[in-house]
């Protein structure tokens, strides 16, 4: 039973030309190619003497013999005679469709399948066959399509245009060069292709530099943005911690203030209490010898005896409760209340101040990125800003610092609530730290810094001292 074998026309197609193979050649890594081609491709200058496979780039030393492929020859030329015999199918471009031999006369020409851009014309299987015959190397052939006519000049029907006229920018062929644009600055199609084509590749390679260069600054500008967004957040986290340290610190004296004046309310309280106490306990014993007495028959007894039972009435001056919890509630929750509001209103009101200047910087900050994306640099939103020039000028980017207890060297000691440092001749205990410097008498602030920022530094003392700017690597 015979087997069929469903092939395509591209199967044998050279890489190189990327048309049917003509007189296909194998090379020992297996790859098939024109005789032509391999041989102008082995011939080119780049290659340097080296016989590589243009596909799998395979080296081969010395340079193999080539020998025409007899049967993969005969294959090719049965498939292309097949695909002469079938019939086009709509949308599809196939060679010979509209083009017409060129040497075939009479009405009924025949269709071309091949066409030479040496020779400008166009070929049926027949007459193909024959110039194949005629001019066995050398000359180049296209698959006869409607492209083919565009290659051809206009003018003179049976040229090729293998010339451009470089003084008005179009293809022409060699008459015209000679005719209609003589005197003209003309070079070779190839040529020309190969400038324009290195002119486009320099423009594809500067283009592509100027996206990576806009990619590398944009990403430092997001690195930026993080890390002073960072800073701003610890320096806000440190402010409202102190805040909040400031307003425990006021309950804490707030509470030692109302506890003292419990203190010595409780304490008058409770030395009357103790008077009355034994007041009390002296009639009671005074009741108990009245009610021992009553009991009695000698009224002589009773007499004698009662005379020294005393039962005073007196009036005990109490505290004023009401004063009392009136003070300590009613005042005290009304003040604190106001306090409250108070507070909640200063906090609003800063808060929305914050949140404009937050929000006022984003806008500049979003339009300058805006901008610099498109021209491929980013720069600070702050340097769009006027230059200061006067010291009230550079107050508006004042910034307070604090130093960094876990990087201070063990022979600085801080002053000022950590806002000045001094040196000392013995050694400090500080904790261990792996920021910490060892080496050299020195300390970082603990908030970072962005955009603009100005800060004062006062001196005093012998010796040297040096202030400067870090970044953290």
């Amino acid at each position: 039973m015979a087997a069929t074998i469903s092939v395509e026309q591209d199967q044998f197609s050279c890489s190189v030309c990327l048309d049917v193979l003509r007189d296909p050649v194998t090379i020992p890594c297996g790859h098939s190619y024109c005789l032509d081609c391999i041989e102008d491709y082995w011939n080119r200058p780049k290659q340097k003497g080296q016989y590589s496979c243009p596909q799998c780039r395979q080296v081969f030393n010395p340079k193999p013999l080539l020998s025409r492929n007899t049967v993969l020859a005969e294959v090719v030329e049965k498939l292309q005679r097949t695909t002469l015999r079938k019939s086009p199918t709509p949308n599809q471009a196939k060679p010979g469709a509209d083009v017409k031999c060129s040497v075939c006369t009479g009405r009924n020409k025949g269709k071309a399948v091949k066409a030479c851009l040496t020779c400008a014309g166009a070929f049926c299987v027949a007459h193909l066959k024959a110039h194949d015959e005629r001019f066995h190397r050398g000359h180049k052939l296209v698959p006869a399509t409607e492209e083919f006519k565009d290659r051809l000049c206009p003018i003179h029907n049976d040229q090729v245009m293998k010339m451009f006229c470089r003084s008005e920018q179009q293809p022409v062929c060699v008459l015209c060069v000679m005719d209609r644009h003589k005197g003209h600055e003309s070079v070779l199609l190839e040529e020309e292709r190969a400038i324009q084509q290195r002119k486009l590749q320099e423009s594809s390679l500067k283009s592509v530099q100027k996206m990576k260069e806009a990619e590398k600054e944009l990403r430092f500008a997001i690195r930026h943005i993080k890390h002073s967004t960072e800073a701003v957040v610890e320096e806000s986290e440190r402010v409202f911690s102190r805040l909040v340290r400031s307003i425990e610190k006021q309950s804490g004296e707030l509470k030692e203030l109302l506890r003292a004046q419990e203190r010595g309310a409780v304490g008058q309280a409770e030395d009357q209490l103790e008077r009355v106490q034994r007041e009390l306990s002296e009639l009671r014993r005074s009741g108990a010898e009245l009610e021992r007495l009553s009991h009695t028959d000698d009224h002589v007894h009773f007499i004698q005896k009662s005379k020294s039972l005393h039962f005073p009435v007196k009036n005990v001056e109490l505290p004023s409760t009401d004063a009392l919890t009136y003070l300590m509630y009613k005042n005290m929750r009304g003040a604190l209340a106001d306090l409250k509001d108070s507070l909640d209103e200063a906090l609003e009101r800063e808060f929305s101040r914050i949140s404009d200047k937050v929000n006022s910087l984003k806008e500049v900050s979003n339009q300058t990125i805006s901008e610099k994306a498109q021209a491929t640099k980013v720069k600070d939103p702050d340097l769009l800003k006027s230059e200061p020039k006067t010291r009230g000028d550079f107050l508006q980017y004042h910034h307070d610092l604090t130093l960094d207890p876990n990087t201070v060297n063990p022979f600085l000691v801080f002053l000022d609530g950590g806002r000045g440092v001094t040196t000392l001749s013995e050694a400090q205990t500080y904790p261990e730290h792996p920021d910490r410097f060892t080496s050299w008498a020195q300390v970082l602030c603990r908030a970072g810094m962005a955009g603009r920022c100005y800060w004062e530094v006062e001196w005093t003392g012998n010796g040297g001292v040096s202030v400067g700017s870090a970044t953290k690597t």
